[in-house]
């Protein structure tokens, strides 16, 4: 086995991590750039506690999904600030506009330079700018991948910058941060996490570093993900929750994803709706198709195995298929409020380039199985 291991520096996990960040930060920097979400009043413990230290801080707030257009503002918001450091406290939105000002603090040239698909792809010369990642959400990883994502609207797409030089240098999850997230957002976050993990077990890529992450997350999210949905001040579903998607970000850094991303990722360029919310819509249809499509063309695959051991650690069921695991995913998104593709706007007039897209995507590369044109056109059917 040849497996490559990216992770961040230092990962600080646990109920009231967040009250140690102005201490970390004391040893970074002396002037820092905040990115949060909406609504920066929420974070006004984090930046009072910070100016009592001495630190000079600055706030970006972004607002829905990331684009390359915000993230360049941010950019040049840090630089006339000189700042030397980074803070992203917030759901993946906030950390992947973090990470990317991170990444050009330090290196020449703009942001564009450095996109895939839409840029030049260059790679990152020198590592990050020091960067801390405080998700309040639990669901994309971000904390702990080498990837931001960011969505240019002009051309329908979402593109990556991304490097190993990019992982944040802390990533600092406590589950206390989302006691107050509501169900909605829960859910759909939950679901993304959910959908990190089973990709990367049975990605093309997946290691024994990645395997153990996996196994040890998915009975976490499989018990939690529900109760976190309907009792959101359930502080041990919380860290379950959270620490599920701190391990699935994790193991997507390392052992890659498949469909569900390959095809969230362009979905979400064309439709402008939430990454999570697609994932969550599109699991099942991808879990169902992918296992029909291995036992006719690659009945020895190693995934088969993956996708019943899979069922078993989300389910707790000793006995469980892929068609209990299919069920259990199918039921809480109903009950839970997941909203299908058809009403995050996708129409049978985006299909053909939804296929063309999502066959070029990054993520299509971890699928355990190279799907056909048509199979994914099925995918968009049964998750619309």
């Amino acid at each position: 086995m040849l497996a490559e291991w990216v992770t961040p520096d230092r990962i600080l996990f646990g109920p009231g991590a967040a009250r140690q960040v102005p201490e970390i930060v004391v040893g970074l920097a002396s002037r820092v750039m905040v990115v949060c979400g909406s609504n920066p009043q929420r974070h006004e413990w984090l930046l009072t506690a910070l100016a009592a230290r001495g630190i000079a801080t600055m706030v970006y707030s972004v607002v829905g999904e990331p684009s390359v257009a915000v993230a360049e503002e941010a950019l040049q918001r840090a630089r006339e600030y000189v700042a030397t450091a980074v803070i992203g406290i917030g759901g993946g939105s906030a950390l992947d506009v973090a990470k990317a000002v991170a990444g050009l603090l330090v290196n020449d040239g703009e942001l564009v330079d450095y996109l895939e698909v839409v840029g030049k792809g260059r790679p990152l010369a020198k590592r990050a700018a020091p960067m801390i990642a405080i998700p309040t959400t639990a669901g994309t990883g971000s904390e702990a991948t080498r990837n931001a994502v960011l969505e240019v609207p002009e051309k329908g797409v979402k593109v990556s910058m991304r490097s190993p030089l990019l992982v944040p240098t802390w990533a600092v999850v406590d589950p206390e941060l989302t006691l107050d997230l509501p169900p909605g957002p829960t859910a759909t976050s939950g679901f993304d996490a959910l959908a990190q993990l089973l990709e990367s077990f049975v990605s093309v890529k997946a290691n024994a570093f990645t395997d153990a992450l996996c196994r040890e997350a998915l009975p976490r999210v499989g018990r939690s993900l529900r109760t976190a949905c309907l009792s959101g001040r359930d502080l041990s579903a919380r860290s379950d929750m959270a620490l599920g998607a701190l391990f699935s970000g994790m193991a997507l850094a390392n052992a890659g994803l498949g469909a569900v991303h390959g095809l969230a990722g362009p979905l979400g360029g064309m439709l402008h709706a939430p990454h999570g919310a697609l994932c969550a819509a599109l699991l099942a249809p991808v879990v169902e198709v992918n296992v029909r499509a291995l036992r006719s063309r690659a009945p020895d695959s190693p995934a088969l195995a993956r996708y019943e051991e899979a069922a078993r650690l989300v389910t707790g069921k000793p006995q469980a298929t892929v068609a209990d695991l299919l069920a259990w995913i199918q039921t809480l998104a109903a009950e839970v409020g997941i909203p299908r593709l058809s009403q995050l706007g996708l129409r049978k007039s985006h299909y053909d380039q939804a296929v063309e897209r999502s066959q070029a995507a990054s993520s299509m590369k971890g699928n355990p199985i190279v799907l056909l044109d048509e199979e994914i056109v099925e995918i968009l059917d049964l998750a619309g």
